[in-house]
């Protein structure tokens, strides 16, 4: 490192596109560098982690220990159940975190950080083992991995050499990697997926049209096969869906009869018209362990504002497409 300043970047703004240009060419080659010497070290810690029935307890420390957090929060949301601790809150108690089921996924672009000296001979001495993210695989941390993962030595995009930027950004790659690796071998699915991410539009989405309706879903409105035309308008005016099953003497579905259809209606002799008269005999339905994504397509796909849920041919609730609105799943 020099002690002569760099040159003040120009203001002109196509100087400063250039520079962004050039710092997102160099984050690049690292990534790229990052895959071409990536060998089976991955596969080997994923084994570990595998095989071990507690968490995975990630540190580092300064911007190692904020991609640190960011890798312990995909690893808890794809399966594999993990925390961050602060290697320096280790050396004031927190060790008491690390039981002898953990793995210990350690950080450090040197491998020298000297918070992360506590922990790392608390593992040793307790046989918990680590798992090292470096560039140097000769340092302490290197020395004290079970397994290292080593990433390529690529300069730095700040011109002083000094702010992690291509070194946090390959860190950052390579924790994702080893998440969606283990997310693989767990067969970690969307719908377990969904369960840790009940917020949110992509949570909903994600959920099943049982958790929609809750344990208590009312009934939805319904009349007979041979229901008149009054009892029918009547029934969907007290439902407040918009809507009316038709149902067999059996009690299973015939056909569904909605404000459309109603207002079509209108249009012939009403006297003596039955439910049967007017409904819609094939109706879409969707059933209740469906993902609510399903529903909102067949919703939108059909053009239709309300949709039966169907369970053993009996309709369970009417979803309609006011209510995915107004709780979010919809915009």
């Amino acid at each position: 490192m020099s002690d002569t300043a760099n040159p003040v970047l120009s203001a002109d703004p196509a100087a400063m596109t250039a520079r962004a240009r050039e710092v997102i060419r160099l984050n690049i080659a690292a990534l790229k560098a990052l895959e071409t010497g990536l060998d089976d070290s991955l596969g080997r810690a994923c084994e570990i982690i595998l095989s071990r029935p507690g968490y995975v307890v990630v540190t580092g420390m300064g911007k190692s220990g904020h991609i640190g957090g960011k890798i312990a929060a995909t690893l808890a949301s794809t399966g594999t159940n993990a925390f961050f601790v602060h290697p320096a809150e280790m050396s004031h108690g927190d060790l008491g975190m690390l039981r002898k089921d953990v793995t210990l996924l350690a950080i450090s672009n040197s491998g020298e950080s000297r918070e992360l000296r506590d922990p790392l001979i608390f593992c040793q001495r307790e046989g918990i083992p680590v798992i090292g993210l470096t560039q140097r695989p000769g340092s302490f941390l290197g020395r004290a991995s079970a397994v290292c993962l080593t990433m390529p030595q690529v300069a730095e995009a700040c011109p002083n050499g000094l702010a992690p930027t291509t070194s946090t950004l390959m860190t950052l790659a390579l924790g994702d990697a080893l998440a969606m690796v283990l997310m693989d071998r767990r067969g970690f699915t969307a719908e377990a997926f969904g369960l840790h991410h009940p917020g949110g539009k992509l949570g909903m989405s994600l959920q099943s049209v049982r958790d929609w309706m809750g344990d208590r879903p009312p009934a939805p409105a319904a009349v007979p096969l041979t229901a008149t035309f009054a009892e029918v308008v009547s029934a969907i005016t007290e439902g407040r869906k918009g809507a009316a099953a038709v149902l067999n003497g059996d009690g299973t579905l015939a056909g569904i009869v909605t404000d459309g259809d109603v207002r079509r209606a209108f249009s012939r002799d009403l006297s003596g018209l039955t439910a049967a008269d007017v409904m819609s005999p094939r109706p879409k339905v969707i059933g209740p362990d469906a993902r609510m994504s399903d529903a909102i397509d067949l919703m939108t796909q059909n053009r239709i504002a309300t949709l039966l849920v169907v369970e053993d041919e009996r309709p369970l609730a009417v979803v309609h497409i006011a209510e995915l609105m107004q709780a979010g799943y919809v915009s």
